[in-house]
């Protein structure tokens, strides 16, 4: 059940990326670097968007054979990776400058840790048992 839950939180989380330029103002910050750096910015977040998306899918719709098969397994150690690397740097490598002290940030800052270490330990579980 928490290959399923985790699918689908997946696939929320990339849809999510949609709205980062609007939230985040990227129209006005980004005038202020190069053409480069703005397109970089913006294919990486539609890439990362696409990979999260796709893994959330995976799970969703094989979970059986990535509990059950070897490759299953693999695929779960990676992912197991790629996130207790994203729980570390919610915590350094963000600066907390971000959100202590603000009540809406400290709270989302929060909630995603939370997520991070939900999806380490549901990927890593599955990998070592």
């Amino acid at each position: 059940m928490h290959f399923k839950v985790v699918g689908v939180l997946l696939m929320i989380l990339a849809i999510i990326h949609a709205i980062f330029p609007r939230y985040f103002d990227w129209k006005e910050d980004l005038k202020l670097i190069s053409l480069i750096n703005k397109q970089m910015m913006m294919v990486h977040t539609f890439f990362i968007a696409l990979i999260v998306f796709l893994m959330g899918l995976l799970c969703f719709t094989l979970t059986m054979e990535l509990i059950e098969t070897e490759l299953g397994k693999t695929v779960s150690l990676g992912f197991g990776i790629f996130w207790t690397i994203r729980l570390y740097v919610q915590f350094f490598v963000y600066s907390t400058k971000l959100w202590k002290g603000k009540s809406f940030e400290t709270v989302i800052h929060l909630i995603f840790s939370g997520l991070w270490l939900y999806l380490s330990l549901i990927f890593w579980i599955n990998y070592l048992n």
